[in-house]
């Protein structure tokens, strides 16, 4: 589902080539100076009174922004479309009144989208995971993966296999790319696991200094991994909006 202001909500299917769809301009690149800031967060489906302070606080002059269990709530929408140029997201599963899903939010529009989804096989709930694809400035495309991993599974074949379908899409991708998202690596089956994929996409993984992600069984479950690009900065935010602190990295092309 994509959300533009002025625009009623539009249902957006997959595309299987990099192609602009009709209507959207092509002259605004996603990079806008220097830097290019991303944020990641879980947002915990807004359940704390205080996550729009520190969405609004955190991501600041950020070009895109990964959330994880957003909800389009009227709040939300209002933010999206009042702060970014477009914004997609992609159900995982219908709440009461609203969805909730990974949810992409950047000061460009895209020229290709794929949405993603894994059942989980013990809750029969599903996961989703969003490709973008957006126009940078120095004429390259930028491909942003945003996903919420699998996290109730027996073994790893089913979390190993939505990293698959991801994988399938960076293939095709020539240039810079970011994967971030909430990868559940709660174990180290599934940190083997992840470790393997982004070894074999040959994508790097940002450290951060003050490492303040938050965790589960001592392991961290937030990453941002990427390719062809340069990390300026890096931080996490320690705050109770959420089950999960938001990570901010600044990236140089």
């Amino acid at each position: 589902m994509r959300y533009v202001a002025g625009k009623p909500v539009e249902q957006i299917f997959s595309s299987f080539a990099y192609f602009p769809r009709q209507g959207l301009p092509l002259c605004k690149p996603l990079q806008a100076s220097k830097f290019l800031r991303v944020v990641v967060w879980n947002i915990f489906k807004q359940q704390r009174v205080s996550w729009l302070a520190v969405l609004k606080k955190f991501g600041k002059d950020s070009q895109l922004m990964l959330l994880q269990e957003a909800r389009t709530t009227p709040e939300m929408v209002r933010f999206a479309t009042s702060h970014y140029l477009t914004t997609d997201q992609v159900p995982a599963f219908t709440l009461p009144h609203h969805p909730s899903g990974v949810m992409t939010l950047a000061a460009a529009h895209p020229i290709y989208c794929c949405p993603l989804r894994e059942r989980e096989p013990l809750l029969r709930l599903s996961k989703s995971a969003l490709v973008t694809v957006y126009p940078i400035q120095d004429g390259r495309s930028l491909m942003v993966v945003n996903i919420h991993a699998v996290n109730f599974s027996l073994g790893v074949n089913v979390y190993s296999r939505q990293f698959s379908s991801i994988g399938a899409k960076i293939a095709l991708h020539r240039g810079p790319l970011i994967l971030a998202g909430d990868f559940n690596a709660w174990n180290r089956q599934r940190v083997n696991a992840l470790r393997l994929f982004t070894r074999s996409m040959e994508l790097q993984e940002v450290e951060f200094f003050i490492d303040n992600r938050s965790r589960a069984f001592g392991l961290p479950l937030d990453f941002i991994f990427f390719r062809d690009l340069y990390v300026a900065e890096a931080s996490v935010l320690v705050t109770r909006a959420s089950d999960h602190n938001p990570l901010r990295v600044d990236f140089l092309l």
